[in-house]
């Protein structure tokens, strides 16, 4: 079960920085602050911090970045409690552009560092952390990897005969017959790292697939929408997954340009 509880700073004048650029607060109560704490109190450590994109619709809401959400899904299914710090990407204050030079997120802070890139957090977190175990066999760990910049490409295209839809559906009805003979999940029975790295970009897929090319995963790929269904259904996904109106927001650029 998640415990919500709330604690203030102690991190003096970088969160002082923080306070004033006022890009967060604490839910809960009647005065702002700067953390929202989650997870489970199973674990005796303290809570890890975690900057990550804020919403660019909704103040105070979590944004649209697929790699904060696979960090975060991590920590979830984990039960690792963590603070969350969200921050604004667009105008991007001081005190984080001193924790993550080039400005990017997700970061996290293992003890007195703060780690960039997601792949490396959960590596890290898979060690410090080890049950429950999310690590996927290595044969399997690049199952539908080239998914996303297909995705990508096809949201991107301006041209409906230039392959880069059916270059799409080749990659996702490969994953589909993967699933078929392997599932529900890339590792089988359990959920894995690999499929908390998948589900938020087939999320995004979904959405802005949906939004902009008013295209759908089709019928025929009954197993790849069971395991859409499977991996948005979880807890750890709906606490953590974007706003609609972020993924939508998020992708104009790519599509306009």
């Amino acid at each position: 079960m998640m415990r919500l509880r709330f604690q203030p700073s102690i991190v003096g004048v970088l969160w002082a920085s923080v306070s004033r650029a006022g890009f967060t607060r604490r839910y809960g109560t009647t005065k702002p602050g700067w953390t929202r704490q989650f997870g489970t109190t199973a674990m005796a450590a303290s809570p890890l911090e975690i900057c990550v994109k804020a919403s660019v619709t909704t103040p105070n809401k979590l944004g649209d970045c697929p790699f904060c959400q696979r960090v975060l899904l991590t920590m979830e299914e984990k039960h690792v409690p963590y603070d969350m710090k969200l921050v604004d990407l667009i105008n991007k204050p001081e005190w984080f552009l001193k924790i993550s030079p080039e400005g990017k997120a997700p970061v996290v802070k293992f003890g007195e560092k703060w780690v960039p890139d997601s792949d490396v957090i959960t590596q890290s977190l898979e060690e410090k952390y080890p049950e429950p175990s999310l690590t996927t066999p290595p044969e399997k760990a690049s199952v539908g990897s080239k998914i996303f910049s297909k995705f990508i490409g096809f949201l991107k295209s301006k041209d409906q005969g230039d392959g880069t839809e059916q270059a799409l559906l080749n990659e996702l009805s490969t994953f589909n017959d993967y699933l078929k003979e392997n599932g529900p999940f890339i590792n089988g029975e359990k959920i894995s790292a690999a499929d908390l790295s998948m589900g938020p970009k087939l999320h995004h897929m979904k959405i802005a697939l949906g939004h902009y090319k008013d295209w759908s995963v089709p019928d025929s790929l009954s197993f790849l929408q069971c395991y859409m269904e499977n991996v948005f259904s979880r807890e750890s996904f709906a606490k953590t997954q974007a706003q609609t109106e972020d993924v939508i927001a998020g992708w104009r650029p790519k599509v306009m340009a």
